[in-house]
């Protein structure tokens, strides 16, 4: 592949970052802070939190079996989707690769940074050829975006396929793992050694129950670790998100509880959604969403809205004709939406 300097922009490979105080008196003890131009009252929101999460990194590279230099920590997975952009691919200039349908937001990075963006259709089972993106791939690209399980089809895409793309491709892979918490597949965060053009997105936002605190993983090599901390804003991760992700590293059972739930959950909403007069078909999921193709998507999306119920409507996403896709949620909730179907037929 191309080295990791070669890839990155030659603005970013010369660019002098910001550096605060506290990044330059790390490793050393201090009780008096009158570097930064804070407020010495209302501890203990009063200071900047760590640049870097230190504390936070080392809890959840223990968790996830990597170095904490091979993790960054953004707000958002779409952060370190936005810095993969802005550090590696040259505005009007480098173009992206990405299986088609999936997540929304490669595309809307690519729109932003003025970066072309290239799409390849997944085949009828929602799969993609990693031949076929390699064709669409030319000298220019710089990434390959994949998301596994996908989003919005569910289902994880096929383990042989990922991994001749990261042995073929010479730029960086991008693998999107949202879902993988869900899935029965273990997290490529396992070959990060082998294979120093990969990078690895996570998320507390589902899994872990934390949308709300915005917190999102990017696992890769130190090298591409080292481009991400030296583009992002100082202070990225605000001290009330590390403080909630640490007490959440605290209870790593009722984690993998909530997950235990969630999948039975889908495999019981599945199978009665399958039952409805207007549902043609519910594709596999592994993920805590599913896919199912109906007989008037636009029509169902609106009634559930009336009735104060919200799906996702992907009608018009490649290859998701008339097709919903239900997020799994409380039992109670699950049973009010199909109690709530089931009048659809008399509407």
């Amino acid at each position: 592949m191309r080295t990791i300097e070669q890839l990155t922009r030659p603005n970013i490979r010369g660019l002098k970052p910001y550096s605060s105080a506290r990044d330059e008196y790390k490793g050393r003890e201090a009780s008096v802070f009158l570097d930064a131009n804070e407020n010495p009252y209302s501890p203990s929101y009063n200071r900047y939190p760590d640049p870097l999460q230190h504390r936070l990194k080392e809890r959840l590279s223990r968790m996830k079996g990597v170095d904490p230099g091979q993790l960054f920590l953004g707000n958002g997975s779409d952060e370190a989707i936005d810095l993969l952009f802005r550090a590696f691919c040259q505005p009007a200039v480098d173009n992206v690769v990405a299986i088609d349908p999936t997540y929304g937001m490669y595309q809307v990075c690519a729109d932003i940074n003025d970066v072309a963006y290239r799409k390849v259709l997944l085949d009828a089972d929602f799969q993609f050829r990693a031949d076929d993106l390699l064709a669409a791939a030319d000298e220019h690209t710089k990434l390959i975006f994949l998301c596994s399980p996908n989003n919005p089809t569910g289902n994880d895409l096929r383990r042989e396929e990922i991994d001749r793309l990261l042995d073929k491709f010479d730029g960086l892979v991008v693998l999107d793992e949202a879902y993988i918490d869900f899935s029965g597949q273990p997290s490529y965060t396992g070959q990060l050694r082998q294979y120093p053009n990969l990078v690895v997105l996570q998320t507390f936002s589902k899994a872990w129950g934390s949308a709300a605190i915005r917190l999102g993983m990017a696992f890769a090599s130190p090298e591409i670790i080292a481009v991400f901390n030296k583009i992002k804003y100082p202070y990225n991760i605000n001290q009330l998100t590390q403080e909630q992700a640490l007490r959440l590293l605290d209870e790593p059972e009722k984690i993998q509880n909530w997950v235990s739930v969630l999948n039975k959950e889908r495999g019981q909403l599945m199978e009665r959604f399958a039952a409805l007069p207007f549902t043609e078909r519910v594709f596999p999921s592994d993920a805590n969403f599913f896919l199912v193709r109906v007989s008037d998507a636009g029509a169902i999306y609106n009634y559930l809205v009336g009735q104060g119920i919200i799906v996702r409507n992907r009608h018009s996403v490649s290859l998701c004709g008339n097709c919903l896709r239900i997020t799994i949620g409380t039992s109670e909730e699950n049973n009010i939406l199909l109690e709530t179907l089931k009048r659809f037929t008399m509407y």
